[in-house]
């Protein structure tokens, strides 16, 4: 994934920061995505994409980005949040081979893991079909990135 790190500030009213995400947005819960929002885009910003991935699965191989929980993407460049189990935008499949959002799910015993919350703005909007993979996406979306920045939440199984 290429990156383009930017002054947009990316938060959830459900959790902070490297804080813990609870467990109703996990796969033990209602497995429901949490509210998003971001700020401070890029000027030139006419669309947005959210991945969300967990670094810290064990199935990391040949150069991926850990397992992907969550793609969402053609969100207009006039959105600036995204409700809790939104229905915005148009879901790519996840690494649980579903489409939309797949919550944290570590596996039993594994212990805390990290889930990196993305949001991309991109300099045009886009109108990509459903059910896209990441590599395709990125694809897609790297050559009309403007900026991306992060928020990381954890995740331990009880």
């Amino acid at each position: 994934m290429a990156f383009a790190l930017s002054n947009m500030q990316l938060e959830s009213s459900a959790f902070t920061a490297h804080g813990a995400i609870p467990e109703k947005y996990s796969g033990e819960g209602d497995d429901v995505s949490p509210s998003l929002s971001w700020r401070d885009a890029p000027e030139e910003t006419r669309g947005y994409a959210i991945i969300c991935h967990d670094p810290d699965a064990p199935l990391v191989q040949n150069g991926g980005y850990g397992f992907v929980h969550w793609l969402l993407y053609n969100l207009p460049g006039s959105t600036t949040s995204l409700a809790e189990n939104t229905g915005e935008g148009t879901r790519g499949k996840n690494d649980f081979g579903k489409m939309g959002y797949g919550g944290p799910m570590p596996p039993e015993g594994h212990g805390q893991h990290h889930y990196y919350f993305w949001v991309l703005a991109l300099d045009k909007p886009t109108d990509l079909p459903e059910g896209l993979g990441l590599p395709e996406l990125l694809k897609q979306l790297e050559p009309h990135l403007l900026g991306m920045n992060r928020l990381i939440g954890t995740y331990q199984r009880a």
